[in-house]
C-alpha cells in the first residue's frame, strides 16, 4: 500500500497530478476510494489488476503448527517479535500478548488502553510498543506489568528496537530517539528535514553491532552511534529527479539489512545500493524501485520490487541472478529467508515460497484472507506470519 503525505498544504493541481500519474503506476494502490483513517493521503484497491494465483507444483510441504488471534491492524502494520521461547504480538485495539513460541498458548494478555500503531519490540526483559499519539510503552516480559511510558515527537509506525541499554524508536516525522531501557528517558534524538511530498511508510531501522542504520525520504541512508546518537555517515541510495514533486519522490520506505561488511538499502523510484558499513562509501548501486524492501542470505539480495516481482541480486556486484514475475500486482511484503526458501506474503493473505536457486514457486499457504503487510519472520522449523486481520500463524516447512 502506497500513501502520500505532504509537508505543506496540498493544492488541487497537485492532487490532479497525483491522480493522473497513479492511474498508470503498476506498484501503487489506486484511487478507487479515499481514506479517512489519517494514514496517508490515498488508499484503495490496486490500480493494476493483481495477477491471479499461479498454478504451482509444490516442492515443499507447509503445515500449520499453531495459530492465534490478536486485534486487527486497521490502517497500520504490525509485526510480532520473538525473544527466547516467547512470541510477543500486538494490535491496533491496544492489546499485547505473550505466547509460547512452541505451541501458541497465551501466557498473558494486557490492554494498554491506547491505540497501537506499529510492531512490537522485545529484549532486555522488556516488551515495547508505540502508539498513534506518540507514546512508547514498555512492559515486563514475565508478567505484562507496565514499567514506563515515554513520549516521542509523533506516532510510531514501526517496531522499537532494543540495543544494549537503549530502546531505539523511529517516529513518523523521521525522528529517531534513543530511550534509556530502565526508565524511558530520552538519551539522544536525531532528525532530518523531509521533502515537500513523501511516501508515508512503515520504515523502521536496523540496530546492529553498536550502530543504528535507517533510510529516509529523499533517498538518504544514515549511520548513527547507538550509544551517543552521533552521525557516523550519510549516504545517497537514490537521488531525486524529475520535474514534478511526484516524480522526485525517491524515498527509502523499508528497513536496511547488513552483513559483516556492508549495508544494503533500496528506495522507491530510486536504486538498490550496497554501502560500506564503516565509511558509508557506495560500493555498487543499480536502478530499482521498491517500497516493500529487501533481505539477504550469504550470496544474494532478494528485493520485492514496486511491480510485485521478486528479484535476486548478487551481493558482490548487484548482477541479476533471477526474477520471479508471476506475482505482479499482489502487493508483496519484503522477503524473509526461511527454511532455505525466499518467503513473501501478499494482499490476500497468501504466503509464497520461492526457490533461492532460480526463483521458481515452491509452495503456498493460505491464512485468513486479509493482507500481510510485514515480512514473515523465521521461527524454529518454520515461519511466523501476522495478518492485518489479527491472525497469527506459525507454519512448519517440511
Amino acid at each position: 500500500m502506497i500513501n502520500f503525505i505532504s509537508a505543506r498544504p496540498v493544492r488541487s493541481i497537485l492532487l490532479a497530478i497525483i491522480l493522473s500519474q497513479l492511474a498508470g503506476c503498476g506498484g501503487f494502490d489506486g484511487i478507487k476510494e479515499s481514506v479517512s483513517s489519517g494514514f496517508g493521503l490515498f488508499s484503495g484497491s490496486a490500480a493494476v489488476k493483481p495477477s491471479p494465483l499461479p498454478d504451482i507444483t509444490p516442492k515443499v510441504s507447509l503445515k500449520l503448527m499453531w495459530q492465534a488471534h490478536i486485534g486487527a491492524a486497521g490502517e497500520f502494520a504490525f509485526s510480532p517479535a520473538i525473544d527466547g521461547d516467547s512470541v510477543f504480538v500486538g494490535g491496533k485495539d491496544g492489546h499485547i500478548a505473550r505466547l509460547d513460541a512452541a505451541n501458541g498458548h497465551q501466557k498473558w494478555n494486557v490492554d494498554t488502553h491506547s491505540t497501537l500503531s506499529g510492531g512490537v519490540g522485545a529484549g532486555q526483559g522488556l516488551v515495547v510498543v508505540g502508539t498513534a499519539n506518540g507514546h512508547v510503552l514498555a512492559y515486563d516480559q514475565k508478567n505484562g506489568a507496565l514499567l514506563w511510558n515515554a513520549r516521542v515527537s509523533s506516532e510510531v509506525l514501526s517496531a522499537p528496537h532494543l540495543a544494549g541499554d537503549r530502546v531505539i524508536v523511529r517516529s513518523a516525522d523521521s525522528h529517531i530517539v534513543a530511550l534509556d531501557v530502565q526508565d524511558g528517558k530520552a538519551v539522544w534524538t536525531y532528525q532530518r528535514e523531509t521533502p515537500a511530498l513523501t511516501l508515508r511508510s512503515y520504515a523502521g531501522l536496523l540496530a546492529v553491532r553498536g550502530a543504528v542504520f535507517s533510510g529516509f525520504a529523499g533517498g538518504k541512508l544514515a549511520a548513527l552511534d547507538a550509544t551517543t546518537g552521533l552521525v557516523g555517515w550519510e549516504a545517497s541510495v537514490a537521488l531525486p529527479h524529475g520535474t514534478s514533486e511526484l516524480e522526485r519522490i525517491a524515498d527509502i520506505t523499508s528497513d536496511p539489512v547488513a552483513d559483516s561488511r556492508y549495508v544494503y538499502a533500496v528506495a522507491y523510484q530510486g536504486r538498490v545500493a550496497c554501502v560500506d558499513a564503516q565509511s558509508g562509501n557506495l560500493v555498487w548501486a543499480r536502478d530499482m524501485s521498491s517500497y516493500a524492501g529487501l533481505n539477504q542470505d550469504e550470496k544474494n539480495l532478494y528485493v520485492s520490487d514496486a511491480s510485485g516481482a521478486v528479484v535476486a541480486l548478487d551481493k558482490s556486484g548487484g548482477a541479476s541472478m533471477w526474477k520471479q514475475d508471476k506475482l505482479l500486482g499482489r502487493q508483496l511484503t519484503a522477503p524473509d529467508i526461511g527454511g532455505g526458501y525466499v518467503v513473501v506474503g501478499d494482499f490476500q493473505g497468501y504466503v509464497h515460497l520461492l526457490s533461492r536457486e532460480d526463483g521458481s514457486l515452491a509452495g503456498r499457504f493460505a491464512t485468513d484472507g486479509t493482507p500481510i503487510r510485514v515480512r514473515p519472520i523465521s521461527l524454529d522449523g518454520g515461519l511466523l506470519i501476522q495478518t492485518s486481520g489479527g491472525g497469527l500463524y506459525a507454519i512448519a516447512i517440511q
